[in-house]
């Protein structure tokens, strides 16, 4: 695995592929601004003597792992650009995938066109913060893999030769490009830690997962199995006289365990999957597209206008006893005197002269009513697409703090599950207030330092507080009044640096142990979806269990003898993989599971037989994917 970048994704996205994949990896930084740049002439002299006199190897100090071998080493290089020459020389035509996740948009996609004609068989992964243009570049790179591939192919047929091997060739997913932002696969992760307090999370298809880890049931409890118990822990986890990491001692965590080994298990916690929901109160039911009619018009100038119909009412049952006319009649000749179009009933009889008269003085007071109401709509329909206010009894809500790139992709996701939100932001311009706009969501306009912002936000009756600002002292100055204001509020602010989080997060939870306070940086949320993209498409995302690391992966049955063909029950293999779910939406006819386009079905009986065209989802550790997935595993060195 190569891995480019000049941040900490970079750094974090090869400890990740180290520590979780145990894949080889070589890390491309930019020179150390210690180091006084060397005068050379010419872009390609100053990238080789980059590239040549400041390679430096580190050797990761890992210890063996009972679910693979010794952590590989890393080599790390220092360059100032990407270039040919740079990335040739860290063997990118070796690779099985590339990220390269600069700050730099132009930079990542010229790296990209470079890597791709080097190996076209590459899977690359790139950071790039413009959607849109992601989705274009993504198209273009698998194009050019598949005539690449298909060329290649042709000239091997041709000549005897043999196919690719491992798991880094003859799929068309092991070739693909995947473009990834940080807002949207740090999201996921922000949404699960503000709901449900952790942010071990995996997004099956748009359905948060999380995994939980629940303490040994007491005699005669039964313990909810939620929707699969993905491990039992180890023996010496909840002993309350061990020390942190006493899992090493004793028996170890077990993964995916038969339902004989659950049961058999007395005194030894799980980890159960569940899936991440909301238990606060609904959003108020609202018809898209249609206004209510409370909100065109005050209560005060309700009130008036049912006055005024009533005393127009009670004139025209007056008038009908006094001239004994017919009732439709007479509520016209009242409608005539109340706009004072009518005759004076100046030879009328006393009674219809007083009626009159009642009826001008209403129709004057009717005037300045109708003026309200007019300009009341005219105002209301003018900030229809405004920007509205927190609603005076709303509770239960989550309060978002910043609506930047990672602040949008949030708030999106939370509507999604359907949470109230009030969003706090001091630029009236930012970019994601044209979507709290469009989604109706109440926002506060001001800064989030200032005394009363928070207040506005109903931050005392909120459940949980998002510090998603650009600026760390402002989400770290906004926690700890909002602790101050309310000490057991859930919080979760965003940080740029992953050390700076930890200290942090220490700091907190020894301040306040009864709260749950989450801080988490861009780097460490976004590096776990960059890892999996390297790893494959059909990575969804690793759960960490005590030292040993759990692998969500969509799979195709096709073309794997280990699940095609066999029911749920035979294609589980403890300790290796486990079916999860099957997906509705990528066949028509599952046989009775559930209409199509459904999603996902979680509770497959056993006796489901899996068949060519279904795709699964399905919990492996690292050697039993590996192994389903054909990939060679790589022997010590």
């Amino acid at each position: 695995m190569v891995v480019c970048g000049d941040d900490g994704l970079a750094h974090r996205l090869a400890t990740e592929l180290r520590g979780v994949y145990r894949e080889q990896v070589v890390l491309v930084v930019p020179p150390s601004r210690r180091t006084p740049p060397q005068p050379m002439a010419g872009r390609a002299r100053a990238a080789s003597a980059a590239l040549f006199g400041r390679m430096v190897t580190a050797v990761n100090r890992g210890t063996a792992d009972s679910d693979d071998t010794l952590v590989p080493d890393e080599r790390v290089m220092e360059a100032a650009e990407p270039t040919e020459a740079v990335l040739a020389d860290a063997g990118v035509d070796r690779a099985a995938a590339l990220a390269l996740v600069y700050d730099d948009d132009e930079t990542n996609i010229r790296a990209a066109l470079t890597a791709r004609r080097l190996n076209p068989r590459l899977r690359l992964v790139l950071r790039l913060y413009n959607r849109r243009l992601g989705q274009h570049i993504e198209e273009l790179l698998d194009q050019a893999a598949e005539l690449a591939a298909g060329a290649t192919a042709g000239h091997r047929d041709g000549h005897g030769g043999h196919g690719g091997h491992g798991g880094h060739g003859g799929h068309g997913a092991d070739i693909a490009t995947t473009v990834l932002s940080d807002a949207d696969t740090t999201a996921p992760a922000l949404v699960a830690t503000a709901l449900v307090g952790t942010s071990k999370v995996v997004d099956a298809e748009g359905l948060l997962l999380r995994a939980v880890e629940r303490r040994p049931p007491r005699p005669g409890e039964v313990a909810d199995p939620g929707l699969c118990t993905l491990a039992l822990l180890s023996a010496t986890s909840n002993d309350p006289a061990g020390a942190e990491g006493s899992e090493d001692s004793g028996d170890g965590p077990r993964l995916l365990p038969d339902a004989e080994a659950v049961a058999a298990a007395t005194g030894r916690g799980a980890v159960v999957l569940e899936q991440v929901s909301y238990s606060g109160p609904p959003l108020p039911a609202r018809r898209a597209g249609v206004m209510p009619f409370a909100s065109l018009f005050s209560a005060r100038l309700r009130w008036s206008l049912a006055g005024l119909v009533a005393a127009v009412v009670a004139l025209a049952v007056a008038l009908i006893v006094v001239t004994d006319d017919h009732p439709l009649h007479a509520i016209y000749i009242t409608l005539l005197d109340l706009f004072a179009i009518n005759d004076p009933a100046v030879d009328a009889p006393l009674g219809q002269q007083v009626l009159q008269l009642l009826s001008g003085l209403v129709g004057l007071l009717l005037l300045p009513v109708l003026l309200a109401a007019v300009l009341e709509a005219l105002g209301t329909f003018r900030t229809a697409s405004a920007l509205r206010k927190p609603p005076r009894g709303l509770s239960g809500h989550v309060v978002l703090l910043g609506l930047g790139k990672i602040g949008t992709r949030v708030l999106t996701r939370l509507r999604e599950l359907h949470i109230p939100v009030v969003c706090v932001e001091a630029d009236p311009e930012a970019r994601g207030m044209a979507v709290a706009r469009r989604l109706r969501v109440p926002v506060v306009v001001g800064d989030v330092t200032q005394e009363g912002v928070l207040e506005s936000a109903k931050i005392h009756r909120a459940d949980a507080l998002l510090a998603l600002t650009s600026v760390d002292t402002t989400n770290l100055e906004a926690v700890l009044y909002a602790r101050s204001v309310r000490p057991d509020l859930r919080a979760v602010l965003r940080l740029y640096d992953d050390d700076f989080a930890k200290a942090v997060y220490r700091t907190l939870r020894t301040a306040h142990p009864a709260a749950l306070t989450r801080s988490r940086s861009v780097s460490h949320l976004a590096a776990p979806a960059f890892a999996g993209a390297m790893m494959g498409r059909q990575i969804l995302g690793a759960i960490p269990v005590e030292r040993r690391v759990l692998l969500f992966a969509a799979v195709v049955v096709d073309g794997h003898p280990q699940l095609e063909g066999r029911t749920v029950a035979e294609a589980f293999r403890p300790g290796a993989w486990r079916v999860l779910a099957l997906d509705t939406a990528a066949r028509g006819d599952t046989a009775g599971a559930e209409p199509p386009g459904s999603g996902l079905v979680w509770d497959l009986p056993d006796t489901y037989v899996l068949r060519a065209g279904d795709r699964v989802v399905l919990a492996a550790t690292r050697r039993g994917l590996a192994e389903l997935l054909g990939r060679r595993t790589r022997s010590p060195r």
